[in-house]
């Protein structure tokens, strides 16, 4: 049998791709792109679920301190500053150009100690002019006198001679006018005096004030003028007059300002006890007790001032140091046979978990939980009988979601 050696030609037709197939294929491309869109979706969630793990939250710490066993009970804290009750700023009583000082800062001076003078040129000769006036004044009266004297002898020969019938009438009225009239001179000219020694006087007080001194014995706090500058008991109203020499501190006046919370006033009195800490040296106790309880209060802060006195006033207290104060109240009656207190922390430290009371405790810049048995409460901190030790670093008010072992950021 023959065949064809007609070569077969491929159907074409067989590769057509049926309607089926074509909606079959974007179908499969919208569910890839759906199922990429959610694996992005979800390595979004983890990346920031993890960074939202490794976020250090920032807190508040304090350190617990060491309880006292007995004395008295706190009452209260507040926090304030070192001020003195003296404190002046020294200022001329003229306007004047300052021509010397003789302080600087930390000099102490003694009462009526010289601290600067002023330019005293113009005063000067106004008190020349006064003192020349009444020199004038009193010669005049020297001269006045021996006329006088001249006078009464002419008007006594004058009566004589009138008496004998020898002198006029009129010559004896001209005698006795002339005497009179020189008494007359010399009691203006007296005046004259009068005057120009209150004018001298007054100049005197003018060159005084010249001369500025310290009020009374401190430390210069702050120099405010030198030499060659203006100053003025009053504002100029510009930025080139001075209206102070000094600053003067009487160190003997110190005492502590706080401010105390009006909700807690009640609790303050005047005399009652206080133990102090500044805040640059918080390792040294300072005692003292309430001199006054100022009687408004600040509606801003909604606090009330109260000023301490200093049972004893250091050599290292200065001016606008802060401090911390607590308030105490009376002799504290402890129960023989009672647990002791070992330490003072901030109510705000502890938390309450069910029936368990805890603190978190910053170590190695982690959160770690202890719990603690509390005693009493003295004003806004608490006892721990146990759980803790003093110069613990506890934080105040933790976050709700605070974890123990999480790293932590302490504010600065």
């Amino acid at each position: 049998m023959a065949t064809s050696s007609t070569p077969v030609r491929p159907d074409l037709g067989s590769l057509r791709i049926h309607d089926g197939q074509r909606k079959g294929s974007k179908t499969g491309k919208r569910i890839g792109l759906v199922l990429l869109v959610v694996a992005l979706l979800a390595g979004i969630a983890a990346a920031a679920a993890y960074a939202f793990r490794n976020t250090k939250p920032l807190v508040d710490v304090a350190s617990a301190s060491k309880a006292d066993v007995g004395g008295r009970e706190a009452l209260l804290n507040a926090s304030g500053y070192v001020t003195p009750r003296r404190r002046a700023t020294i200022a001329a009583k003229i306007t004047g150009r300052v021509t010397s000082v003789h302080f600087d800062e930390g000099t102490h001076v003694q009462e009526g100690q010289l601290l600067a003078t002023l330019d005293d040129s113009d005063v000067q000769r106004a008190l020349e002019s006064a003192k020349a006036d009444r020199d004038t004044a009193q010669a005049a009266i020297a001269d006045f006198q021996v006329q006088l004297k001249n006078a009464e002898t002419e008007l006594g020969r004058a009566q004589k001679l009138q008496a004998a019938g020898v002198e006029t009438q009129q010559a004896l009225d001209t005698a006795v006018m002339s005497a009179d009239s020189l008494r007359a001179k010399i009691a203006l000219a007296k005046q004259q005096v009068v005057g120009s020694t209150t004018r001298i006087n007054e100049a005197q007080q003018a060159v005084d004030n010249t001369v500025i001194r310290a009020p009374y014995t401190g430390i210069v706090v702050s120099k405010d003028a030198q030499v060659g500058e203006m100053v003025s008991p009053v504002s100029a109203g510009g930025g080139f007059t001075r209206t102070g020499i000094a600053t003067i501190v009487d160190m003997k006046s110190l005492e502590m300002e706080v401010d105390v919370n009006e909700s807690y006033i009640a609790r303050v009195t005047p005399n009652q006890r206080v133990k102090a800490f500044l805040d640059a040296y918080p390792d040294r106790e300072l005692g003292g007790f309430v001199r006054t309880v100022i009687p408004t209060a600040d509606r801003q802060k909604a606090t009330v001032k109260v000023r301490i006195t200093f049972d004893k006033i250091a050599d290292f207290i200065l001016p606008d140091m802060g401090i911390k104060v607590t308030f105490l109240g009376e002799e504290e009656k402890k129960k023989p046979g009672g647990p002791l207190p070992v330490a003072i922390v901030p109510q705000d430290a502890v938390r309450n978990e069910g029936a368990q009371k805890i603190v978190y405790i910053v170590k190695d810049d982690h959160a770690e939980r202890r719990a603690v048995s509390l005693g009493n409460d003295r004003g806004s901190d608490t006892e721990i009988l146990a759980g803790l030790m003093p110069g613990d670093i506890v934080i105040v008010k933790p976050p709700e979601n605070l974890k123990d072992g999480q790293a932590v950021q302490v504010k600065k």
